[in-house]
């Protein structure tokens, strides 16, 4: 029973993590952890080893998400290393941290990230594109399939630093990154939409790769469950990615600020009466 409630979660982690360039841990972590622990399905389970199993499913999802956005010319390669290079000690640094936490400490900083997120998503739309890192940074052109040019840019040291701390809350949580970077790279750097959540997703791949030998090295990988997981993220991140280049995400957006404050608040309350 566990297995299909696990290809159900990883389906549904990959198609919202490829659809708004989020990379699925969002979607997977807390699912895995109420249905494993709350329910008693997965009685073994630690957060250790929910991180694990969500940055080995970003790998796949990350791939299936970029082979789909090559083919539509919109991930800004150049970007996608640099971010990459900035997040590499990131996500070592937070993988090493994870294993520290207990589930109390792990449930209580995973909600406030949740709340954070939810509140970025929220404002997101209200805040005035930032035009300084263009102007001071490295620029880039992007022309859509309607003849629109978009310049944006940033400069590298601010997005090392940047993908470095987006990097070590991936490495600590397993979220993928892209929660977090989507909305910088669309409001610090002007990224077109489109292009910051294929990016994001080329990204996050990269990324989950160092991520997840991370976590293997520590030992954080349930390899049983990476079975039912990786095909079903895999399917679910091909579905988000087609579905990307045809609607607009802003009622998802909507529905996923709700369902991460509800989350951040639920696992803060349980975080509280665990300790």
């Amino acid at each position: 029973m566990e297995f299909i409630f696990l290809v159900i979660i990883a389906l549904f982690s990959g198609l919202i993590g490829s659809l708004v360039g989020l990379g699925g841990g969002i979607i997977l972590v807390p699912a895995t952890l109420y249905i494993g622990l709350n329910l008693g399905m997965i009685p073994d389970i630690t957060p250790q080893k929910v991180v694990g199993l969500s940055v080995v499913m970003m790998i796949f999802t990350g791939l299936a998400s970029t082979l789909s956005f090559m083919k539509s010319k919109t991930v800004d390669y150049k970007s996608g290393f640099i971010f990459f290079i900035g997040s590499i000690p990131g996500t070592m640094l937070g993988a090493w941290v994870n294993k520290g936490l207990d589930l109390p400490s792990f449930n209580l900083y995973f909600g406030i990230l949740l709340i954070i997120l939810a509140t970025i998503l929220l404002v997101r739309d209200r805040l005035k594109p930032v035009k300084w890192f263009v102007k001071n940074g490295v620029k880039q052109e992007f022309k859509d399939n309607e003849g629109n040019t978009f310049v944006y840019g940033y400069p590298i040291w601010f997005a090392i630093i940047l993908t470095f701390g987006i990097g070590f809350a991936s490495g600590l949580f397993g979220i993928g990154g892209g929660s977090m970077m989507v909305p910088a790279m669309i409001i610090l750097f002007l990224f077109p939409p489109h292009v910051a959540v294929a990016t994001s997703m080329f990204m996050v791949f990269l990324s989950s790769l160092v991520n997840s030998a991370s976590h293997i090295y520590l030992g954080h990988v349930p390899w049983l469950y990476t079975i039912p997981v990786i095909p079903g993220a895999y399917i679910g991140a091909k579905l988000g990615a087609a579905l990307n280049k045809r609607i607009k995400s802003d009622t998802l957006v909507v529905a996923l600020r709700v369902i991460l404050l509800l989350l951040g608040i639920r696992s803060i309350i349980e975080g509280l009466l665990s300790t």
